[in-house]
């Protein structure tokens, strides 16, 4: 039967807690070491208006701190306290007693084993006038218990060795007293289990069994069914889906935009925003009145006054002010895309349009719907009025031409404003080849994109070139190749395209675009939005310059031709949008020469005798022969000739 016990010392305990700790720590060890050692980022590439640098300076401030503060956080405190409690456990149980040693009476007496019987009779008798408890006297470091202790084990090792008796339960049990109890241990200090502390032991263990894992789980559960898959509260979706209408313009779309905010974790101060607000009034004047009535809460309110805050570029006075209205513009990303995806779903293309225009305005700070190029250049208010040209190296011509002193600075945030360029575009259609797309087949949109690097374009008015690729057999077979691939754009070593012209963004912001098939006679979306991402700056030097995407759709299911409009709209700049016209013919099957249509008709259509063939059959639909095989013409005959031969007897 088996004996257990609690472990009295506490050393089983140690050894699983220092399990668990190392298996928490070191992941947490090593990234906080990671982030320490990688100390300061670097100053990354991209605009160099004053306005730029200074942004970059300060966000880069933030994120560095001094060495000391960054040592002296709850993080860095958390690991250390944590490394200690580990080495606190690990020299408690290296200087604990072994309690589970298997017993040896050989290393007790201290002779090798394979001695003979008269040489541990005469080590005995050495270790007995050494040790025996009237020979040695007791010290500060020795207690008389544990001297007669030691003299005991020598005693029963030596009669281990001699005894017959005691020899044979030792070579059969292991212990000179015979069979012993299995004893187990129980990793539990004694204190846990004792009467006296029954109360504290259960209250604590009910409290995290009853009260902190339920409520961990239920946090958890019920606030994931309250989002949906983009993050966003559920509340906040109903709101964008009820608040959308098939003509919505920017201005419908912001004021719906607004009244997210009432069901979104943004970091309130609860400062005073009565004075911003009436600086608001005063510039925005009927058009302020008309916003403020659309919020339904206090939340939007505050929200709306911060937004306009950021468009119209007012001071608001106050750090903790700055620390909300930049915790509210760092979550809008979030919502806009989830109020893209609910715009797009309907596939309507006007609201579409609006919410991907809506980034821009957010990026520039620039009131949305006042569609003005220059007031994203450094120098302008963010109210100024309406460009006569609908393109910014106009703009910078202008200013250069009328020797405004402005346009070193407008200079060098056009060049940072980037310019997306159109190689080429183009549909394939993968299902049956290339020569023609017929009805319902699958087709592949195919662009090719780079970036113009606007710091050595002349800005005198003329315009370059626009090189078109080469249809050489390598290029087009790595074509092919993208096109069967699983992914949204070519896979190609990018170099670093550096940050964009945002000034007033509290971030770093990359620049992006969205590609848009649409058919704007109809104000319909062909296709869902594409995302767009780290396009690669032109150089001539290499053979393909440029970056190819794809959309994938499904053909319209009738021949003609179909006149649609591809839009590339960008996500951080006003007038970084092209549209492009394009045309897809669909085809008739009978435009495929014989050969193509056998092919067509061998994938698509069922066999006649599957159970696809018999729906197929029924619904009136095209299905395969199975090809009979001809009989022999000798049996048909031997065949034939007994059936005439048996009528014949008949």
């Amino acid at each position: 039967m088996a004996n257990y016990h609690y472990d009295e010392a506490g050393n089983m305990a140690a050894y699983f807690l220092i399990s668990v700790l190392a298996i928490i720590l070191v992941p947490v060890t090593l990234s906080t070491v990671t982030r320490f050692a990688a100390g300061r980022p670097k100053d990354p590439k991209g605009c160099q208006c004053k306005l730029c640098v200074e942004r970059r300076r300060q966000i880069l401030a933030r994120t560095k701190g001094s060495p000391l503060k960054m040592i002296l956080t709850k993080r860095m405190f958390s690991v250390l306290l944590g490394w200690s409690l580990v080495g606190f456990l690990a020299y408690k149980v290296a200087n604990a007693q072994d309690e589970n040693k298997v017993y040896n009476p050989f290393d007790i007496l201290g002779i090798a084993a394979g001695t003979s019987e008269k040489e541990i009779k005469s080590h005995f008798k050495k270790l007995s006038k050494l040790y025996h408890p009237d020979k040695v006297k007791a010290t500060l470091n020795q207690t008389i218990d544990e001297i007669e202790k030691r003299f005991v084990d020598i005693t029963k090792a030596y009669k281990a060795l001699t005894d017959e008796t005691i020899r044979r339960n030792y070579e059969l049990y292991g212990h000179p007293d015979g069979r012993q109890e299995l004893s187990m241990g129980i990793a539990i200090p004694s204190w846990i289990v004792e009467g006296k502390n029954n109360v504290w032991v259960l209250g604590v263990y009910g409290i995290l069994v009853g009260g902190v894992l339920p409520g961990m789980v239920g946090k958890w559960w019920f606030g994931n069914r309250g989002r949906t898959k983009e993050g966003v509260s559920a509340k906040t979706a109903e709101g964008f889906w009820k608040g959308l209408a098939e003509t919505s313009g920017i201005t419908e779309v912001g004021k719906v935009f607004v009244n997210a905010f009432q069901h979104e974790r943004v970091t309130k101060v609860g400062g005073d925003l009565r004075k911003v607000e009436g600086e608001i009034e005063k510039r925005l004047g009927k058009d302020w009145s008309e916003l403020k009535s659309s919020p339904a809460d206090e939340a939007s309110t505050r929200a709306l006054v911060l937004l306009y805050a950021h468009f119209l570029r007012l001071e608001l006075g106050s750090k903790a002010l700055l620390e909300e209205q930049k915790s509210l513009l760092l979550q809008t990303p979030l919502l806009l895309n989830a109020y893209l995806s609910i715009a797009s779903a309907r596939s309507w293309l006007s609201p579409t349009l609006a919410v991907m225009r809506l980034h821009a305005y957010i990026a520039q700070a620039i009131v949305p719907g006042r569609r003005s190029l220059q007031a994203q250049l450094p120098g302008f208010a963010p109210d100024a009025p309406a460009d006569e040209v609908d393109d910014l190296s106009d703009v910078v011509r202008q200013l250069r031409e009328g020797g405004d002193e402005r346009a070193e600075e407008a200079q060098k945030a056009f060049t940072g404003l980037g310019s997306l360029e159109i190689v080429d575009m183009r549909f394939k259609a993968l299902v049956i080849g290339e020569r023609v797309v017929t009805p319902s087949s699958i087709v592949f949109l195919l662009v090719k994109l780079r970036l113009k690097d606007l710091s050595t374009l002349p800005i005198d008015g003329t315009k370059s070139e626009v090189a078109e690729p080469e249809d050489s057999p390598s290029n087009n077979e790595i074509d092919e190749k993208f096109l069967h691939s699983r992914r949204d754009a070519e896979e190609i070593e990018v170099g670093d395209t550096g940050v964009a012209h945002a000034p007033y963004w509290p971030g770093l912001r990359k620049p992006g675009w969205w590609l848009i098939l649409a058919d704007d006679k109809s104000n319909r979306i062909v296709v869902p939005p594409l995302k767009i991402m780290d396009v690669p700056l032109s150089d001539p030097s290499k053979e393909r310059n440029y970056r190819c995407y794809k959309l994938q759709f499904q053909a319209p299911p009738n021949v003609g031709l179909f006149t649609w409009k591809v839009y590339f709209v960008s996500d951080t700049f006003i007038g970084g949008e092209s549209c492009r016209d394009i045309v897809l013919k669909i085809d008739d099957v009978s435009a495929l020469n014989a050969e193509e249509q056998h092919l067509e008709d061998e994938i698509s259509d069922p066999e006649e005798d599957t159970l696809a063939g018999q729906m197929a059959a029924m619904r009136g639909g095209p299905v395969k022969k199975v090809p009979v095989a001809e009989e022999d013409s000798d049996d048909s005959l031997t065949d034939d000739g007994d059936e005439d031969d048996s009528s014949d007897s008949d």
